[in-house]
């Protein structure tokens, strides 16, 4: 197991009283999948901010296991780029693009970005009207769109919204996923017998199929894209 979620159990044993992989992913409101998976991988920067939010424990401690383990007891830290909706304003969120190092760290590639869109600070009215269908306002992120295969649903460079607290295909609709180290965002169709289908908007792509035996991870649903144009 890695060190680090050796000590975020310990962490959510001693602070919460909480101990296993359920219990911990419910405290967190995050799939028993993702936990998993941060047992072999370490957690990403989102996860540890998550931890320390949830569980009052040194974001700095969980990844270094310097320091004190207790928030209350250590300097107010605060880890490079945090990916996770966090309270601005009092009206305020502000959604942090999708943590990369969540997702194969630097080996997540994501063909032809053009850049990124760093953060999003919106007011809570905006999201409840504009985002209606979701996991959690905590659970979004931004994807800045990359490549052209879903043209001309979004062009790349323009903002996606998705929802991390999505990670599994449970019906059909566009997600943002990996395939090996390859990152993409495609509709996901369920074929019974085949498994998942891979379908672009653009009609100059082929639709391909993620095979059960293939490496596969979903790192969340769509829920809401803009298509800019240049005047």
């Amino acid at each position: 197991m890695h060190k680090q979620m050796e000590r975020l159990y310990k962490a959510a044993k001693i602070l919460q009283g909480i101990e296993g992989q359920t219990n911990l992913a419910k405290l967190l409101g995050l799939s028993p999948q993702t936990v998993n998976n941060w047992e072999s991988r370490g957690l990403s920067t989102r996860g540890m901010i998550l931890a320390q939010e949830e569980i009052g424990c040194s974001a700095v401690w969980i990844k270094t296991g310097k320091g004190e383990m207790s928030v209350e007891n250590s300097r107010t830290l605060t880890l490079n780029r945090p990916q996770r909706g966090l309270p601005y304003f009092k009206d305020s969120m502000v959604l942090n693009q999708f943590d990369t190092d969540g997702g194969m760290g630097s080996g997540l590639i994501l063909r032809d970005q053009p850049g990124i869109i760093q953060s999003w600070s919106v007011s809570r009215e905006w999201l409840n009207k504009n985002v209606k269908s979701h996991t959690g306002a905590s659970n979004l992120c931004i994807v800045t769109g990359f490549g052209d295969s879903m043209k001309p649903m979004f062009n790349p460079g323009d903002p996606l919204i998705v929802d991390t607290g999505i990670n599994a295909v449970e019906f059909d609709a566009i997600y943002f996923f990996r395939v090996e180290k390859e990152g993409f965002i495609k509709r996901l169709q369920r074929i019974p017998g085949q498994g998942l289908r891979a379908l672009s908007a653009n009609r100059e792509y082929e639709s391909w199929t993620i095979a059960p035996d293939m490496d596969f991870e979903v790192f969340g649903r769509v829920l809401k894209v803009w298509r800019s144009e240049d005047f």
